[in-house]
């Protein structure tokens, strides 16, 4: 890459910072996605076995150290402790307002699940074009060299070529790892919004449960 010019250099500076920002994304979330994944699972088998909503709060942050479970129940049990209020927020039946307070916060912890996603997926479809144009580049000026210099010798086209061939097999290298990385990263986060959207159902119904209970205690339960 010596021998280049300033395109050339900028193209391979540009295709290093693709690789390592790609390469930071894959190594953290690959540590937090299996984290998150081990904690969520170890983090709902503790919530049902608490004796109450109140004590499992209390006992989650223990396992639920990415903190995916607990805002959904933090957001439910607020939601059912709130008193009609006139806005459009509080119309409808209880039941529909947990759902859509349930509903944000699976948004909020899949947008976390889902960060750096994009970046990989831009730098998987990105980069081999990048390193295109530093090929295309490189060629175009061994073929002006050439030209300037009125013959044709090995010398001459060798170094420029090689570079230019060099830039689409670095392009394809960063690339390749990106691509990989965000399809096998896509499968866990998918996995792991699986396990949340039921759980988060499964909140809603118990929720919704208890307020009915409160509200319409069985029967000998007042006497």
């Amino acid at each position: 890459m010596l021998e280049g010019d300033a395109v050339h250099k900028v193209v391979a500076g540009v295709l290093l910072l693709m690789s390592l920002a790609s390469w930071s994304i894959i190594l953290w979330k690959s540590f937090f996605l299996r984290s998150a994944l081990a904690g969520l699972e170890r983090s709902i088998a503790a919530f049902w076995q608490a004796p109450d909503v109140e004590q499992a709060l209390h006992t989650l942050p223990t396992f639920d150290r990415a903190g995916l479970l607990t805002p959904l129940i933090e957001a439910g049990r607020r939601q059912m402790r709130q008193h009609a209020q006139p806005r459009l927020a509080a119309q409808g039946s209880s039941a529909q307002q947990l759902t859509r307070v349930l509903r944000d916060a699976l948004q909020a912890g899949v947008r976390r699940l889902q960060s750096g996603q994009v970046i990989l997926a831009s730098v998987g479809s990105m980069a081999p074009f990048v390193g295109l144009l530093g090929t295309v580049w490189g060629i175009y000026g061994a073929l002006a060299t050439i030209a300037q210099a009125g013959q044709i010798s090995i010398a001459q086209v060798a170094g420029p070529v090689g570079e230019a061939l060099i830039m689409t097999a670095a392009g394809l290298a960063v690339a390749i790892p990106a691509v990989l990385g965000y399809n096998l990263l896509g499968r866990l986060i998918g996995r792991i919004e699986a396990d949340l959207e039921g759980f988060a159902r499964d909140v809603r119904e118990l929720l919704v449960y208890q307020s009915q209970s409160a509200a319409y205690p069985p029967d000998g339960a007042l006497d």
